[in-house]
């Protein structure tokens, strides 16, 4: 794990893409990756765009189409 606010770059940045993308395709959340690297949010959310990684929808309830 590297320490938060320390810049991560090349290959470093390449792994901790890959790890990300592979534990947010297996179902982790973005919010549990931040919180298990000591990143925030919207670095873990940017790296795993970069990895071309298709994101979730958000939870919960949705509305009806019909406005009922």
């Amino acid at each position: 794990m590297v320490g938060r606010g320390t810049k991560i770059t090349g290959a470093a940045r390449d792994k901790l893409a890959a790890d990300l993308k592979k534990a947010y395709e297996s179902g982790a959340s973005i919010r549990t990756l931040a919180e298990g690297t000591g990143r925030s949010y919207g670095f873990v959310h940017r790296l795993l765009t970069e990895a071309g990684v298709t994101l979730r929808g958000r939870g919960g309830a949705t509305r009806s189409q019909s406005g009922v």
